[in-house]
């Protein structure tokens, strides 16, 4: 009797601290990601910052990088 007691008081325990778990989980994952990249994105608004070039002119975010105005000699020392 009282085994079987402990043994439901266990998996009730179990079930709790599951829930418990996700919803804290999820509260501070959201907690982090407004935090995070929600100040991010406000002060690159503020600054005037584009993270991809070209986006409000363009439907392409293809750049001409120009590789035949340099010489072939320059490309084998990168660094």
């Amino acid at each position: 009797m009282m085994r079987a007691f402990f043994r439901g008081m266990r998996a009730g325990m179990k079930y709790f601290g599951e829930g418990v778990s996700g919803i804290v989980n999820a509260l501070l994952l959201t907690l982090i990601y407004l935090v995070g990249i929600g100040t991010t994105a406000l002060i690159a608004k503020c600054c005037r910052k584009q993270f991809l070039p070209g986006s409000e002119k363009h439907a392409s975010y293809w750049e001409h990088l120009g590789l035949k105005t340099r010489k072939r000699e320059e490309y084998y020392r990168q660094f």
